[in-house]
């Protein structure tokens, strides 16, 4: 009996070992789940709580700038109907055409507050409906969206006011040259091409590639890029200078450095009237360059015009018109664009040394780190894909505000 006691206690300690260990697997699990629940509250809270602090800024961000901005684009617009009023348009039309697109442009500004006003009252009142919803995910998603449209608007505005310059508020004509006929150069110049097309593009300017000329059929030579958007050429000018793609390799111990390059030219496209600056006719040697071989067959390289400044030895060319006339007169444009900045920068700079080479303006690092270095602004940062997908505005804020040295004023 005492025998069979004992087997059958020894037969279910198993048993209640297992119960036990079954109940602290359960109980462990439970409170496993119980853990991951809290931490997913925790995490979707602090998600809304950054929602919510950037949906903020942004409200208190427009709050603060679009008040004072619009009663003083409310100003300029008010000041140019009555110096409309006073003056017969008829009697100074240069005069009469500024001011109209003064007006205009004060007008659009007015419009744009107004709006910038709305979104920003939308996106508070949103996140005052989402939080009394329980704090809905969608609400809080169309407010940050909001947000997001009203700080993109505000740091345009912001940068508009710091482009003062005689030719900032024009178009932009954008030139990429490969630096050689090699392969490797014109994939460069061809993603500086995708790069800056691409930005322009998150930024709502249309992006026309009038012209693109490739040696090899792959990659292009030469490209140029209009855009006839306001302020686009106060946007890019410092993008002017050589452009340079950087691999460094190790090898056997030894450091390498292949460097290839794509020089970029921006000048003024302008809107209203055509640059104002006389040239010489006998300073001016015009030609027809020679087809590049492989250029697409549509490229009539035939009616091509390429002008040659005689004094300065500055070179334009346009090849994207379809008549040899218009390719001239186009390339003549250019040519006084170019010669108007040059002159201005040489007065700026009180530099009467003639014209300089182009000046390494950035510099693009695919090993051992893939950086982007900003020569003249020392910014520099991570993510080339990015940078060569089109996101340079901070490179080009950077720029603007060292141009300017100063913040902007309403």
């Amino acid at each position: 009996m005492a025998e069979s006691m004992s087997l059958g206690g020894t037969a279910r300690l198993p048993e209640r070992r297992a119960w036990r260990e079954g109940r602290w697997v359960c109980c462990s699990a439970r409170g496993s789940q119980s853990m991951e629940d809290r931490n997913n509250k925790v995490s979707k809270e602090l998600g809304f709580f950054s929602f919510k602090k950037k949906i903020e800024d942004a409200v208190s961000r427009a709050q603060m700038i679009a008040s004072a901005a619009l009663e003083a684009e409310e100003a300029r617009r008010v000041e140019q109907e009555e110096v409309l009023l006073r003056y017969n348009l008829w009697d100074d039309p240069t005069r009469s055409s500024e001011s109209l697109r003064r007006l205009s442009n004060a007008t659009k500004a007015v419009n744009a507050l107004k709006d910038l006003q709305y979104k920003a009252e939308e996106a508070k009142l949103i996140t005052e409906l989402a939080e009394m919803d329980s704090i809905n995910h969608q609400l809080f998603k169309q407010a940050y969206d909001a947000s997001v449209d009203v700080n993109k608007f505000l740091d345009q505005y912001e940068m508009s006011k710091l482009l003062t310059g005689p030719y900032d508020r024009e178009g932009a004509c954008v030139t990429i040259t490969a630096e050689s006929e090699d392969i490797a150069s014109q994939m460069w110049a061809e993603k500086l091409v995708r790069m800056y097309t691409r930005w322009s593009g998150r930024h709502g300017y249309e992006a026309r590639v009038v012209e693109r000329v490739s040696s090899q059929g792959i990659g292009v030579s030469l490209a140029t890029i209009e855009l006839e958007s306001e302020y686009v050429y106060g946007y890019l000018s410092g993008e002017t200078g050589a452009h340079l793609m950087i691999n460094n390799s190790s090898s056997n111990g030894s450091t390498s450095q292949e460097a290839i390059s794509a020089a970029v030219d921006v000048i003024p496209l302008f809107l209203e009237s055509t640059a104002e600056l006389h040239v010489d006719e006998a300073d001016l040697e015009i030609s027809s360059p020679s087809r590049h071989d492989g250029a697409p067959s549509g490229h009539e390289m035939g009616s091509a015009v390429a002008i040659r400044h005689i004094p300065t030895g500055i070179i334009v060319q346009c090849s994207g018109e379809r008549s040899r006339f218009a390719n001239k007169m186009k390339a003549l444009n250019r040519l006084k664009a170019k010669l108007l900045v040059i002159s201005r920068e040489q007065q700026e700079a009180a530099n009467p040394n003639g014209i300089r080479k182009p000046e390494v303006r950035r510099r693009y690092l695919l090993r051992p780190q893939r950086l982007v270095q900003d020569v003249k602004t020392g910014v520099q940062l991570p993510g080339l894909n990015s940078i060569l997908d089109g996101n340079i505005e901070p490179l080009i804020r950077a720029h603007i505000s060292l141009r300017r040295g100063r913040y902007p004023e309403f």
